[in-house]
């Protein structure tokens, strides 16, 4: 029988994740002990987690950065993300949101990329307020993933360890 680190090396997780792993001796250690509910959400994609209790997470991870979402179709998406997980809307609806929330991405990525040049010349400038702003961010993104992992055990945690073990 294969070893969880085996069986995360045939799904080719990712070298980083494989090697926290390691410290643990069991899938069920690895879903109660992970930091990182992008590794969980990675993880229950690649299993096939049910598609409603994997969007219904995925709308309570993203919900929890509501807050930087500055465009009304991303957290429409997100709210109907949730409605979908709970059969409260189709499919259909589930669709388009997501259509309307890329489309709003796309936007905001197009507006952001005109304003790299003037970033960029002042960047110098403003290298000690830059690398504040910059700790400050990952002590967010840090306690977001942790969060994120939370939510993760709470829906489809158990659905990832009985899948996992299901794992030939």
């Amino acid at each position: 029988m294969k070893t969880h680190i085996e069986k995360l090396n045939d799904l080719h997780a990712c070298e980083e994740a494989v090697e926290w792993a390691d410290q643990f001796d069991t899938i069920e250690e690895v879903v109660k002990n992970c930091h990182r509910g992008d590794w969980l959400l990675w993880l229950a994609h690649k299993l096939n987690v049910n598609l409603r209790k994997l969007t219904l997470t995925k709308g309570h991870c993203a919900n929890t950065v509501r807050h930087l979402m500055t465009d009304e179709r991303s957290r429409k998406a997100v709210d109907v993300a949730i409605k979908f997980g709970r059969f409260e809307v189709s499919r259909e609806k589930l669709d388009a949101a997501a259509a309307a929330a890329y489309s709003a991405a796309y936007a905001a990525a197009y507006a952001a990329s005109a304003e790299v040049y003037d970033t960029a010349a002042y960047a110098d400038a403003y290298s000690a307020a830059a690398a504040a702003a910059a700790y400050s961010a990952a002590d967010a993104k840090t306690k977001n993933q942790l969060q994120t992992a939370d939510i993760c055990r709470k829906y489809i945690g158990n659905e990832i360890i009985e899948k996992f073990n299901q794992l030939k």
